[in-house]
């Protein structure tokens, strides 16, 4: 396992290198979208129209914002269970978007569809909300302000710690520690 300083746009010679348990520290552009803009996303899709933004060679962050204070540029920040957005990523993945951060284990389709499109899923630690915060610079509404907590947001962040759980290699970093531990519990 590697660590690795990764800015966005990040190229498939970025997501090749990669493999399950890699730390990546991103810096760059991410759009923050969670459920209801994904909806809307793949609703776009489906009818052949253009997205509000072009997400191809992006990076989507599934996580939702707290109230902002005065002086910062978002409130604190968590990711949101990754799972929930299983029946949107294939279809943003082979549009073109490179990554997705969540946080947990994917469902098993995500192995494929990573394989397939040469992207990767990453893991945000939940419970670290407030270095996630930190490493936010700016936060701008792009699209569906609407959904308020929802809309999707262009994050400029530094040095955003996360974990490659879904490599374009086909692992599944959740699945081979859970066989790892099922193997040394039940010799």
């Amino acid at each position: 396992m590697a660590t690795y300083h990764l800015n966005t746009p990040l190229t498939d010679a970025d997501i090749k290198q990669l493999n399950v348990g890699d730390e990546v520290l991103l810096t760059g552009t991410i759009y923050m979208a969670r459920d209801a803009a994904h909806k809307r996303l793949i609703d776009l899709l489906n009818e052949g129209k253009p997205l509000p933004i072009d997400l191809r060679d992006q990076v989507v962050f599934y996580g939702g914002p707290g109230p902002t204070k005065p002086g910062h540029a978002i409130g604190v920040v968590a990711p949101t269970s990754a799972y929930r957005m299983d029946p949107y990523a294939p279809a943003l993945f082979e549009y073109g978007v490179k990554a997705a951060i969540g946080k947990g284990d994917r469902g098993t389709s995500m192995r494929q569809s990573c394989q397939d499109n040469g992207t990767v899923c990453f893991s945000a630690i939940g419970g670290i909300s407030a270095t996630l915060f930190a490493c936010i610079k700016s936060a701008t509404v792009v699209a569906y302000e609407d959904l308020k907590t929802e809309a999707i947001q262009r994050l400029e962040i530094e040095n955003f710690p996360l974990l490659v759980t879904n490599d374009a290699h086909g692992r599944d970093l959740y699945e081979e520690e859970v066989q790892k531990y099922k193997a040394i519990l039940n010799p």
